[in-house]
């Protein structure tokens, strides 16, 4: 009877001297973290139109008591991130045409479909569509979708429209005159790339997008604090019932142009809303669940692999901050932690992207 309850008690002592030492560890590596970012000192001027986001340990992930969070969000975890410099908000058309001028660059929503590259991360024995559907074009909301038999059927409110690009966003015949300052959109990751590479830039990682979107806080859920009921006056949003009615109650229906909503503490504007943003990282729903919790990651850059249940043959990256469509019954992609994947070639009137660049990118 001794030995059979001793026993418990020595593996119970071992256990907890091991949780304790991986917990002062952790605590050591936070300690070592902080100091690092007093420390930091920013000798490099600011390139025009952008923000430092200084140093910082933060909480990564889905936040305690957030009723949306989704287990791809989840567990949370404590992640340093170096300081960086980052667009005050999304890249607009004007900028973007500034890119394509330079360098007549053709998008992908603008090339000619090659079914045979396509193919080849789509299941196999896929059926080759008609070729009057393989036709460049983007993936637009549909603003006359009807009644919703099902939420889990995204078909119903998307529509592959031939010949819809940043410059005609919503098909043919329309444009982006007069459009200048908003953000540019049906935006693949390659084309995101194409981009980074002309302004001397590059795509957040997802940490450095939460870092930035936290500002000067490490556990917000949303970029302007705790409150979901000041969403509306932060944010591009949908209001009313996704995705059939749009009561316009934050003042738009639809995108809407940069920094018309307030900026968070460090004064960066649409980090919530607005259109989706591309990052840097794969999208993997299992990611966070294979982390060590004890351990503080530096400046994680995200999956090895991409992985999605759904679409399992398909790469995918991270996009985050939500979009004009996104609506607490249907995404809720509103919060800092919340996050999609993409597919490398894909587009659509929702998804556009913003840029960061170092200390080291700038003084190359």
């Amino acid at each position: 009877m001794a030995f059979k309850y001793k026993f418990p008690l020595v593996l119970q002592f071992v256990f907890l001297i091991l949780f304790i030492s991986c917990d002062k560890k952790k605590e050591t590596k936070i300690k070592e973290n902080k100091a690092r970012a007093i420390k930091e000192v920013v000798n490099v001027k600011t390139p025009e139109g952008m923000v430092w986001v200084a140093s910082k340990a933060f909480l990564m992930g889905a936040k305690e008591g957030d009723k949306f969070a989704m287990m791809r969000e989840k567990p949370a975890h404590e992640v340093y991130v170096d300081g960086f410099f980052i667009d005050v908000h999304e890249v607009t058309n004007k900028q973007f045409r500034k890119f394509v001028t330079a360098t007549n660059y053709i998008t992908t929503a603008e090339k000619p479909i090659d079914w045979n590259e396509i193919k080849k991360d789509l299941p196999a024995n896929t059926p080759k569509p008609a070729d009057s559907i393989l036709q460049p074009g983007s993936l637009i909301f549909n603003r006359h979708a009807g009644k919703i038999v099902s939420m889990n059927n995204y078909q119903q409110w998307w529509t592959w429209k031939i010949g819809a690009n940043w410059k005609q966003p919503e098909g043919p015949g329309t444009s982006i005159h007069g459009k200048d300052n908003f953000p540019v959109v049906h935006i693949s990751f390659d084309d995101a790339l194409a981009y980074c590479k002309w302004s001397n830039r590059r795509l957040p990682t997802e940490a450095e997008w939460e870092s930035a979107a936290q500002g000067n806080n490490t556990n917000n859920t949303f970029t302007w604090g705790n409150n979901q009921a000041e969403l509306n006056a932060n944010a591009n949003t949908w209001q009313g019932q996704f995705p059939v009615t749009n009561l316009s109650e934050d003042g738009f229906e639809y995108i809407s142009p940069i920094k018309s909503y307030p900026a968070n503490n460090i004064g960066l504007y649409d980090m919530a809303g607005n259109v989706w943003e591309i990052t840097s990282d794969l999208f993997n729903v299992n990611y966070y669940q294979n982390l060590n919790p004890n351990e503080v990651l530096n400046n994680p850059t995200g999956a090895k692999a991409s992985y999605t249940p759904s679409n399992p043959s398909q790469v995918e990256y991270v996009m985050k901050s939500g979009s004009f469509l996104c609506h607490e019954s249907y995404c809720a992609s509103f919060r800092i932690s919340a996050k999609m994947g993409m597919e490398p070639s894909s587009s659509s009137d929702h998804i556009g992207f913003r840029t960061v660049a170092t200390k080291q990118m700038l003084t190359k």
